[in-house]
């Protein structure tokens, strides 16, 4: 029997080293969920029965702790009473409480509950802090709890911002609070940082095991360290409220750590995800993204830019109508995007109907003038414009001196104009670098409308910041995971093909074609002096059409009886 009772620690051992920190599923309709101190717990929510949760032995060193529950898109509650008030519970995807001891306390119990009608699953944890540790959202004046260490996250198509209340200094048990605004010197909460960290999901997964894994590396201090990109370091005078680019169907987690310099003490707020769509919505949501009419649009876009990629340089006239759909497309949809209101769908055709005008100007302007340098010019501005792109979607972005629109625009600009300057004396090797850089990563958005890839914010980031006034502010990181280098390896294997193959073939060839109305006027007079020539026969344009239309008109007209018809006698 002694032997079985050690088999039997031996497998529980091994079970709990396999879950690390985390424990397994639980189930809650027991009406009391039990909670250890830093060990996550996995329990599934019921609307009719609202469960009571509590935590034994709490340590005397322990100063308040935060209990924070997570779920993937359903809303629960978290609640210091049965009886649910505005200050006292927080409900939400990322709900958490900060819990101040008093002297001799060592039990706590709180409540948790759900409003919806489908079971949620839940994953809950409790953290203790000491008194030197800061105190997230200790000194909260705009939400509704007294001590609010949540983080609320608002999003739309452009932008996701979050806000979270300042924190307070740490204190003893029994002990009031320092006060929040009695000071500014170095004594006081005003010496407290705060660093905002941001942690990719794995791209196209919107599972809620996923979540609720990756969740567990952002919410202490050490794990979101370890784990999470910081993107910016707040102080005291700083407004608490950071802005990001909303990457839809993507899941991101947000966290804040909260810094003593001067005892070089942390804490951590609530994590808050968001995927930047719902799972609910009907059009639009995160499992329907990708539109029918992107889908199309950028399909025939992409073939397009395939046949310019390797052809572009020999087919110049194909090659200018492709320039000047871009140049027309991209102004037009930002212009009927500002000033009205119709539907993306409407919009999309539109901007495809008036890319095909300037498709055409560009090349009647070739047809009719010929200048080189005018149609150069845009061929070398739509390349600055994709690299000036690619520098904006590197950290340099991300730099506070281009949150500023005016540095950010002229900035831009000048590196878009630099292109067709530095390539002034060698036209073809611009066109060719042009034809193999855009038409390569036309196929990119092609399988971003597919398949999401971070590499499409490479323009549609600079597309979003001349549609929406607030994006400034907003910073642009985006995940690169193993998908985007693949695609990353495509996009370059493409443009090197397309390009090596067009300087081969080019070479010895004129560099472009000569000016197409000189051609045809030089023809037409040949045709005119030249009676030998067979053209010199040919009827002028007008007189073919209307045989044409004459011969098109016969075809639908009764034959006419030709009189009385009487047969031969023999």
């Amino acid at each position: 029997m002694g032997f079985l009772q050690l088999l039997v620690v031996a497998v529980l051992a091994s079970e709990h080293r396999v879950a690390g920190a985390a424990e397994v599923f639980g189930n809650s309709s027991e009406g009391l969920i039990e909670f250890s101190v830093g060990k996550f717990r996995y329990f599934e929510l019921n609307r009719p029965f609202p469960e009571e949760a509590i935590l034994h032995d709490i340590s005397s060193n322990v100063t308040f702790l935060i209990f924070q529950i997570h779920s993937q898109y359903q809303n629960t509650t978290v609640s210091f009473s049965p009886t649910l008030l505005s200050n006292s519970s927080e409900t939400g995807t990322a709900s958490g409480l900060v819990f101040i001891l008093r002297p001799e306390q060592s039990t706590c119990t709180w409540y948790l509950g759900t409003s919806g009608i489908q079971p949620v699953q839940n994953m809950a944890i409790l953290l203790s802090y000491s008194e030197r540790d800061p105190v997230p959202g200790g000194c909260n004046l705009e939400f509704d709890l007294d001590i609010d260490p949540n983080i609320y996250l608002e999003y739309n198509f452009f932008e996701t911002t979050i806000k979270f209340a300042p924190a307070n200094l740490g204190y003893a048990r029994g002990v009031d609070p320092p006060p929040c605004d009695a000071g500014t010197d170095q004594d006081s909460r005003w010496r407290l940082q705060y660093d905002v960290y941001q942690y990719f999901l794995p791209e196209n997964d919107l599972t809620e095991e996923m979540l609720l894994k990756h969740l567990q590396r952002m919410v202490s201090v050490p794990q979101v360290k370890a784990n999470a990109l910081k993107v910016v370091t707040l102080t005291a005078n700083d407004k608490t409220s950071v802005s990001f680019s909303s990457l839809p169907g993507q899941g991101v987690i947000y966290n804040v750590i909260v810094w003593d310099p001067f005892l070089n003490t942390s804490a951590a707020y609530v994590p808050a995800h968001t995927y930047a769509c719902s799972f609910e919505a009907g059009e639009g949501s995160c499992a329907s993204l990708g539109r029918v009419s992107s889908k199309v649009f950028f399909t025939l876009f992409a073939l397009l830019g395939f046949f310019i990629c390797f052809f572009g340089h020999r087919f110049w006239k194909t090659e200018l109508f492709f320039i000047g759909f871009i140049i027309m497309g991209f102004f037009f949809y930002i212009l009927i995007t500002r000033l009205t209101p119709i539907k993306y769908d409407v919009n999309l055709i539109l901007t495809a109907v008036a890319g095909s005008v300037g498709g055409m100007f560009l090349v009647a302007v070739w047809w009719r003038f010929g200048i080189l340098s005018i149609c150069m010019l845009c061929v070398g501005l739509v390349l600055g414009f994709l690299i000036s792109s690619v520098t904006f979607f590197t950290p340099l972005g991300n730099l506070k001196i281009f949150h500023d629109d005016g540095v950010f625009w002229v900035t831009f600009s000048c590196i878009a104009i630099l292109i067709p300057v530095v390539f002034m004396g060698c036209l073809r090797i611009l066109n060719i670098l042009t034809c193999g850089v855009i038409g390569s990563y036309s196929v990119v958005l092609a399988i971003d409308s597919y398949w999401s890839t971070s590499l499409s914010y490479i323009t549609l980031n600079v597309l979003k910041r001349a549609l929406n006034k607030d994006f400034h502010r907003a910073f642009t990181n985006v995940p690169f995971q193993t998908n985007d280098f693949i695609i990353l390896a495509v996009w370059g294997m493409l443009a090197v093909s397309g390009i090596t193959l067009q300087i081969q073939r080019e070479r010895g060839r004129p560099f472009f074609p000569p000016h197409p109305y000189k051609l045809w006027k030089q023809e037409r007079e040949r045709r005119v002096t030249n009676i030998l020539d067979p053209s010199y026969h040919i009827p002028p344009l007008r007189e073919r059409l209307y045989g044409r239309l004459t011969q098109i008109k016969g075809l639908f007209q009764k034959e006419q009886p030709a009189g009385e018809r009487t047969p031969l006698l023999l």
